[in-house]
């Protein structure tokens, strides 16, 4: 059984910078796909980043490309998200989330990703 647990959430003033990360538990070599997702209160779940791990691969969404890093430390079955620049409108519960496979042109989709995490949230102030 995979647990993922995140942690590094907070309060930040606009223009300042969170590292998130991801801590998983056994079988995290099984998992090719590790992504971040965030929902905001009234919003569906969205998908923020992903990353493929065999070859490396990064997909952001476009309100973060530029501003967030997603990245592995798969020595410490740790999943990162830097976030930089941070926007009011970041503010949301934050999610990470790993599959075994995904489909293609679904990477940020939250139907493809089977294990979640409980959340961390950010709240960006203006």
């Amino acid at each position: 059984q995979v647990q993922l647990v995140e942690s590094g959430g907070g309060s930040v003033q606009g223009g300042g910078s969170l590292r998130l990360s991801c801590q998983a538990s056994a079988y995290f070599y099984n998992l090719n796909w590790v992504a971040w997702f965030r929902q905001a209160p009234g919003n569906e779940r969205e998908g923020v980043t992903s990353l493929y791990r065999p070859g490396g691969s990064t997909y952001y969404a476009d309100s973060v490309k530029g501003r967030f890093t997603i990245s592995v430390d798969s020595a410490k079955n740790t999943v990162y998200l830097q976030m930089n620049s941070l926007k009011p409108e970041d503010t949301a519960m934050y999610y990470c989330a790993a599959a075994t496979r995904v489909t293609t042109f679904k990477r940020l989709s939250p139907d493809q990703y089977s294990y979640w995490g409980q959340g961390t949230q950010v709240t960006v102030s203006s």
